[in-house]
């Protein structure tokens, strides 16, 4: 990864020096946002959080190790929306292992919890998320989150995707999420780093509230 960190690295800086002002006025609407977001949501926050506990043994949140801006790893939190020893079970049943490995999703997947499967559908595990994007790791919007397991699967294009932080929402949120294929993920993610603005940002914020609302690829 040392060369593709590299590479990563001189992209991010060119981006900064290609649009400045934008990228910096896109953190402080990140920065603001979110913090707004927490605040007006904190009720709804505490309420998941108490049925997350109350209905499934194991934490509140789960961490998903990802990659950020310049292929530095974070942990990106979600409400746990599966059973505590979910990472156990996808290693000692070889079918589910082979599902997950396509697409990194499992339709029906077993290991996810009755309350998980409802937050899943109207995207509500995302909401901690919400503290990754104040803390500068991720954006209300950008390409999607990735492991370090996924970055191969880009590569030659992996030092591009990595040119800016992973987003809450994003192209792929609003065009049909866990329906499309890996490769077509992969496209969308490219396109928007290529054709990024901040009127882009707007339009995708504007469209992930009815998409999440229709439920559409969400599982």
């Amino acid at each position: 990864m040392e060369h593709s960190e590299k590479t990563s690295g001189l992209a991010v800086s060119q981006l900064a020096d290609r649009y400045p002002f934008s990228l910096l006025l896109k953190r402080l609407i990140d920065l603001l946002g979110a913090a707004a977001g927490l605040l007006v949501l904190s009720p709804l926050l505490l309420v998941l959080a108490v049925l997350v506990r109350s209905t499934s043994p194991g934490p509140i949140i789960y961490r998903r190790r990802v990659l950020g801006i310049g292929g530095a790893e974070f942990d990106a939190f979600k409400f746990r929306t599966m059973v505590a020893d979910a990472d156990r079970r996808l290693q000692t049943d070889p079918e589910l292992a082979r599902r997950f490995h396509v697409n990194v999703k499992v339709p029906s997947d077993p290991r996810v919890t009755a309350v998980g499967r409802w937050l899943r559908r109207l995207s509500l595990d995302e909401l901690p998320q919400l503290f990754n994007v104040v803390r500068g790791e991720m954006s209300l919007v950008g390409p999607r989150m990735i492991s370090p397991e996924e970055a191969p699967r880009y590569g030659g294009h992996l030092a591009r995707r990595l040119i800016v932080r992973p987003g809450i929402t994003g192209l792929w949120q609003v065009s049909g999420r866990q329906t499309l294929d890996y490769g077509s993920r992969i496209a969308l993610d490219l396109k928007y780093i290529d054709t990024w603005s901040l009127r882009l940002d707007l339009v995708i914020l504007l469209r992930t509230v009815p998409a999440v609302l229709s439920m559409r690829g969400a599982h």
